[in-house]
């Protein structure tokens, strides 16, 4: 956990500048979109042997509340845990916007995944798994600091159990067209895979890239999960309508 938090402190030492418009830069952790908005995210990911593809959509249906679902699909070079994960029907309510709170933004996160594969790995690809959370942050010219804090539960007759994740971020606006962002992610589970004994405990630092070109952000991605030594990249394209 100390080698965690050094790591972190020391990505956080980048210095910010002055962004464009925050209101279309769509990898802020604490982005949310404007009434009639429409962003979506296309992505794809390897780690352990696995490729996943991902996209999702979500509507600005006013400036508080967005609503969205996304769903991915895996294919395991290793094994045959192939298929597609459960559609995760989501939603963002702002309780508190910079001017509301001293600065401070403040977030509930919530949603439900139904259907999928049984053939896919939990928590990313589960039946009847229902999660909320809060997230809480600060905006400025340079810099975003965030925290999110989230439960989740799967309800299955033979994988089931709950995990909570705890993420801190910094996101850096260090051009104008150009970002940077770091996140740790601490995530408890009540218990192991019951099929495979997996432990889902897991401990992540993430790093990002983003360019900017107008409404569309192309960002870059790695991380490292300290539980298993394990590296996975990524990259997502994001268009904001």
């Amino acid at each position: 956990m100390r080698k965690l938090l050094s790591l972190f402190l020391i990505a956080g030492v980048i210095g910010g500048a002055r962004a464009n418009d925050l209101s279309r830069d769509t990898s802020d952790p604490l982005f949310l979109q404007a009434r009639e908005e429409i962003l979506t995210k296309t992505s794809v990911s390897y780690w352990d042997h696995i490729l996943r593809l991902g996209q999702s959509f979500s509507y600005g249906m006013n400036d508080r509340l967005a609503l969205g679902a996304n769903v991915h699909y895996q294919h395991d070079f290793n094994g045959d845990e192939d298929g597609f994960a459960a559609i995760d029907v989501a939603g963002v309510y702002r309780m508190a916007n910079a001017s509301d709170n001293s600065g401070m933004i403040s977030d509930v996160l919530f949603g439900f995944k139904f259907g999928g594969s049984s053939h896919v790995r939990t928590p990313y690809y589960a039946d009847s798994t229902y999660y909320a959370g809060v997230r809480l942050g600060r905006q400025m010219a340079g810099l975003t600091l965030a925290a999110t804090l989230k439960s989740s539960w799967i309800f299955d007759d033979t994988r089931g159990m709950a995990y909570i994740d705890f993420m801190p971020e910094a996101y850096f606006r260090i051009a104008p067209d150009w970002r940077f962002g770091s996140a740790l992610t601490f995530r408890k589970a009540t218990n192991k895979d019951r099929v495979t004994g997996q432990d889902f405990d897991q401990e992540w630092l993430d790093f990002k890239l983003v360019r900017e070109y107008g409404r569309t952000q192309y960002v870059g991605n790695i991380g490292y999960e300290f539980e298993s030594d394990d590296i996975q990249i990524g990259a997502q394209v994001n268009i904001l309508f």
